[in-house]
């Protein structure tokens, strides 16, 4: 993993994140550079205000000369620009406290770049609502506008990612290319849905994931018997319980497989590992509803896919970097052990030779993304 930050993995990862959403070096670079003593002395965690300011002012001036690009008609330059600075916003708010003010304004502005760009660049992302409960959830449709029906993926977000970064980390674009849609959910816990409407993310992931599905039956731009199920990180837990509670799923995939996110939970406790974000624990009991650590693991001790992977049927991919250092590798070997009953398991393990080792691929972004893709293009097929 590139590491411009020795020994600050948190921050490392943001700005691995931040390339891989299609950020660029050098402006990357120029956000950096300031942070890097106090990266040192101060750590990920008392720091991270400052790297929220240097990160927003490199956000602002690439939204500034996108703004000029636009305004001299230089629409596609622009959109690129656009979705660029989204990906600084929004990767500047995500590594921030829920008590931290400025965070919301930067989030309101990466959503609304994020969409800016994609419409100057002419990318079919359409805005939708997902009904949950007495409530509902917020996603985004990624199509080609032509109203051809195609198989679909139903895209699911880590503990502390949004669909938006998940989309501008090119899955869309993957996907689409070998012939399926995506919809990109914020799921309760993740983006919007905690971020605006505060639903808590829920152990059972089918209680919205099957109003996710019935969604995606309701459109004819999708093939009602090819809906499949997609999870990164976090959502290489709630993906494979949805698959193996909501049979009307056609397959599953993940990119990084979590069988007991609940377990590692408690060993966080004992020994904090490598955090995705800074203040882990506070982000956590704020994406769970909870105000007390304690009772924060006595629910996600509910987080295990143990006795759930052997209720899937359908055809079920894990992929896993081999030096993953949030969810450690065996956490694959488990669930593909445990999926006896899929007609068609997969295990893909990426190694140095892949050059993408890390959680999710954050070491490179491609070799996950586009292997998933293709497997889950592939394995439609052959359902004829």
């Amino acid at each position: 993993m590139f590491e411009p930050f020795p020994g600050n993995y948190v921050w490392n990862l943001a700005t691995n994140l931040a390339l891989v959403c299609g950020g660029n070096h050098g402006e990357i670079d120029e956000a950096n550079r300031p942070i890097m003593e106090a990266s040192k002395e101060l750590g990920p965690d008392k720091a991270s205000a400052l790297m929220f300011d240097s990160w927003i002012r490199v956000a602002d001036q690439v939204a500034v000369n996108a703004a000029e690009d636009e305004t001299a008609g230089y629409l596609l330059s622009a959109g690129t620009k656009y979705l660029r600075a989204s990906g600084y916003f929004l990767a500047a708010e995500r590594m921030q406290s829920r008590d931290y003010p400025p965070r919301w304004a930067a989030y309101d502005k990466g959503m609304e770049l994020f969409h800016k760009g994609c419409a100057l660049r002419g990318i079919h992302v359409e805005k939708v609502e997902i009904p949950y409960g007495d409530t509902s959830y917020t996603g985004i449709f990624y199509h080609d506008g032509s109203g051809t029906p195609r198989p679909a993926l139903v895209s699911v977000n880590g503990l502390d990612s949004m669909k938006e970064q998940v989309c501008m980390a090119g899955h869309g674009l993957s996907n689409l290319e070998r012939g399926m849609n995506t919809l990109f959910v914020d799921q309760p816990g993740t983006g919007e849905a905690i971020r605006k409407r505060n639903l808590p993310a829920v152990y059972n992931g089918e209680a919205w994931g099957t109003p996710a599905l019935e969604y995606l039956l309701t459109r004819e731009d999708v093939i009602k018997d090819k809906i499949g199920i997609f999870g990164l990180s976090f959502g290489g837990y709630h993906a494979p319980r949805i698959a193996a509670n909501e049979p009307r799923y056609a397959l599953c995939a993940v990119m990084g497989a979590n069988h007991v996110w609940g377990k590692r939970q408690r060993e966080r406790v004992a020994n904090e590992g490598e955090n995705p974000v800074p203040h882990y624990w506070d982000h956590v009991m704020w994406v769970f509803g909870f105000d007390d650590r304690d009772k924060l693991l006595e629910y996600t001790d509910q987080v295990d896919l143990t006795g759930q992977v052997g209720k899937i049927t359908v055809p079920f991919l894990i992929t896993h970097g081999e030096n993953d250092r949030q969810i450690p590798a065996y956490n694959a070997q488990i669930s593909y052990d445990e999926a006896v009953n899929s007609s068609k398991r997969t295990m893909r393990m990426f190694t140095k030779k892949d050059f993408e080792v890390e959680h999710c691929g954050a070491d490179n972004g491609t070799g996950m993304r586009d292997y998933i893709a293709d497997w889950c293009a592939e394995t439609f097929n052959e359902m004829g």
